[in-house]
C-alpha cells in the first residue's frame, strides 16, 4: 500500500493525494481511489482519452461547474449530484477528482441474511427489483435498508430535479440508469452519478449509448447505423427523459416497464433484446395490447419461487395515482417511439409532488410498505397488505380564482389523514413547490387533526381564513370542522385559493 501524488492539468500547482492499495475500486471506465482522509476519490480512467473527451471534463470542472454550484441555490444541487471538481494526469492517464458520496448511501448491512454488502456503495439497482425484497429469494435486503414506499416519491422527486437541471443547462446526462444513481430511501435522497459524460449538443457528443435497459427505444433501433448518419439517435436530452421515467416506475413498482413476456421467434438472444427494448417495445401493462404481460420472461419456471415477487408485479401502475399515471401512458405508449411526447422532467416532478398530497397510511402497521396513495374507492383499501383503511377520509379539492367572480377546479387536491400538515403551496396557487422555495414559505400553515370523533382544520398562520359555507372568519389559534360540502378561503392575497370538502366514510 503506498499514496500516491496526482496534478491537475486545470492548475499545475494544484496536487491531491490518495491511497493504492494494488485493489482499487471499479467502475465502468475507470479506476478509483480514495484519498488519505476519505474526503474525495480520484477516478482514473483505464482508457486513454482523447482530445475532445479531455476538453470536455475541462469543461465539466469548470464551467458548468460555476453554472451549477457558485451561483444562489447551488448549495442544494451539491447534494443532488456526485459532480467532478478538477481534472488530474497521472502517467498519462486523465482522472477527475470527486467529493466522496455522504455516508447514507452506504449500506450498513446490506442483505439481510448476510452483510456481504456492508459498507458498499447503494447503487440504484438494489432498490428497483422486487427480488431484493422478499424472503424467498434469499437476496432480501434488511428491512432497515429500504425504507417505505413513500421515501421512494422523494427519492425520485430528487432524481427529477437533478435531470431537470441539467436539461435547463442545455446538457444531457447520457447513460442515466440506476447504475449511475446513488439512492437511499431512509433518508429519502438521491445522488446522480458519473457527470462526467455528460452531452453538449453539437460541441461534446456521447461517449456511450446507455446502459441496457434504460437505452431509449430509437437509440438501440439505430445503432447500427454510422455515428455520422442522419438518421442515427444518440443519447440526448429526450433519451435521458425515457430512462428517467423507466427509473421512477422501477422505483414505484419494482419490476421494468418493458420486460414482460414478447417473444419474436427463433434468433440469438442479442437480437431478441433488441427487438423487445428497441423497435417491438411495448409498456407491458399498455391498456389495449395485453401481448407484454406475462412476467414468467425473466424467471420461467422459477417463477413459483418468488411467489410474493409475483404478488407485486400484479399490482397495477394505476395504484401510484391519477397524476403519475397519466405521465406513465405519457413516456411509455405515446412517447415510447415518439420522443418528443415524452413528459420533461419538471412535469415528474410536480406530479411525483401533487401525489404525496394523495398518500394515506395504512391502517396496518405491520404493512412492510406503509403508506399508500388514496384511489377515490368507496371502500379504500392498501394494494399492498389489502388492509382495508380504518378511518373516515377528508378530501380537499382545491379551486382558483380565473376571474371576478368565477372560480376553476385547479386539478389537485389534499387527502387528509391525522395530523395532516398544511403549507403554503395549498393555500396560494402562484406559489410552486420546487428547490427554490424560501424556508419561510416552506413553514406550516395549519394541520388536521381527528378530535371527538369530528375532523377538523387548525389555523396556525393563516391571516386571512374563512369558513365560507358559516360566513366566518377563522383566527390565527381557531378552527374548522370539516364536514361534507363544506367551503373553505385560505387566502384573500392574489392567487389565494377555495377548498371544497367531501368525506369518504369508508364503510
Amino acid at each position: 500500500m503506498s499514496t500516491e501524488t496526482v496534478y491537475s492539468i486545470i492548475n499545475k500547482s494544484k496536487s491531491y493525494q490518495f491511497v493504492n492499495n494494488g485493489e482499487p475500486m471499479r467502475g465502468g471506465m475507470k479506476d478509483v481511489y480514495f484519498s488519505p482522509d476519505k474526503t474525495y476519490v480520484v477516478a482514473i480512467f483505464r482508457d486513454k482519452q482523447d482530445f475532445n473527451s479531455v476538453e470536455r471534463l475541462k469543461k465539466i470542472v469548470t464551467v458548468y461547474y460555476d453554472s451549477f454550484f457558485n451561483r444562489e441555490g447551488g448549495d442544494y444541487y451539491k447534494n443532488i449530484y456526485a459532480w467532478p471538481t478538477d481534472v488530474i494526469e497521472q502517467n498519462g492517464k486523465v482522472g477527475v477528482i470527486v467529493p466522496t458520496y455522504n455516508k447514507n448511501f452506504f449500506f450498513a448491512k446490506g442483505y439481510e441474511s448476510f452483510p456481504i454488502l456492508k459498507g458498499k456503495e447503494k447503487n440504484g439497482k438494489w432498490f428497483a427489483s422486487a427480488k431484493f425484497r422478499t424472503k424467498a429469494s434469499k437476496l432480501n435486503l434488511d428491512r432497515k435498508e429500504l425504507g417505505n414506499w413513500l421515501g421512494y416519491f422523494q427519492v425520485n422527486v430528487n432524481i427529477a430535479r437533478g435531470v431537470k437541471r441539467l436539461h435547463s443547462a442545455g446538457l444531457a446526462h447520457s447513460d442515466l440508469s440506476y447504475n449511475n444513481v446513488l439512492i437511499d430511501p431512509v433518508s429519502k435522497s438521491a445522488a446522480i452519478i458519473d457527470i462526467d459524460g455528460l452531452v453538449v449538443p453539437g460541441l461534446f457528443p456521447p461517449d456511450v449509448i446507455g446502459t441496457a435497459d434504460f437505452i431509449a427505444p430509437e437509440v438501440i433501433e439505430t445503432k447500427h447505423l454510422s455515428v455520422s448518419d442522419p438518421n442515427r439517435k444518440l443519447p440526448s436530452r429526450l433519451t435521458d427523459l425515457h430512462a428517467l421515467a423507466v427509473l421512477i416506475y422501477m422505483y414505484l413498482f419494482y419490476r421494468h416497464p418493458l420486460r414482460g413476456g414478447n417473444f419474436f421467434g427463433n434468433m440469438e438472444s442479442d437480437q431478441e433484446e433488441d427487438l423487445l427494448m428497441g423497435s417491438k417495445s411495448l409498456f407491458i401493462e399498455h391498456p389495449t395490447d395485453n401481448s407484454n404481460r406475462n412476467f414468467k420472461r425473466e424467471y420461467g419456471d422459477n417463477i413459483k419461487k418468488f411467489h410474493p415477487w409475483t404478488d407485486l408485479n400484479a399490482i397495477p401502475y394505476t395504484i401510484a395515482g391519477p397524476y403519475l399515471k397519466e405521465l406513465f401512458d405519457l413516456a411509455f405508449i405515446k412517447g415510447l417511439h415518439n420522443p418528443r411526447e415524452r413528459p420533461p422532467a419538471e412535469m415528474w416532478e410536480q406530479a411525483l409532488i401533487k401525489t404525496d398530497d394523495l398518500k394515506l397510511k395504512c391502517s396496518n402497521s405491520n404493512c412492510e410498505q406503509e403508506w399508500f396513495i388514496f384511489d377515490n374507492s368507496k371502500v379504500t383499501k392498501c394494494p399492498f397488505c389489502k388492509t382495508k383503511y380504518s378511518n373516515s377520509i377528508p378530501v380537499l379539492d382545491f379551486f382558483y380564482q380565473f376571474k371576478e367572480g368565477v372560480w376553476k377546479p385547479e386539478n389537485q387536491r389534499l387527502v387528509v389523514y391525522n395530523n395532516t400538515t398544511f403549507h403554503k403551496w395549498h393555500a396560494n396557487k402562484d406559489l410552486i413547490r420546487n428547490e427554490r422555495l424560501s424556508d419561510a414559505d416552506k413553514k406550516r400553515q395549519g394541520y388536521f387533526t381527528f378530535h371527538n370523533s369530528q375532523w377538523l382544520f387548525v389555523n396556525e398562520h393563516l391571516d386571512s381564513l374563512k369558513d365560507i359555507t358559516d360566513d366566518k372568519k377563522i383566527p390565527i389559534g381557531g378552527s374548522i370542522v370539516l364536514t361534507e360540502g363544506k367551503k373553505i378561503l385560505f387566502t384573500t392575497k392574489k392567487g389565494g385559493k377555495i377548498a371544497t370538502v367531501t368525506i369518504t366514510n369508508n364503510q
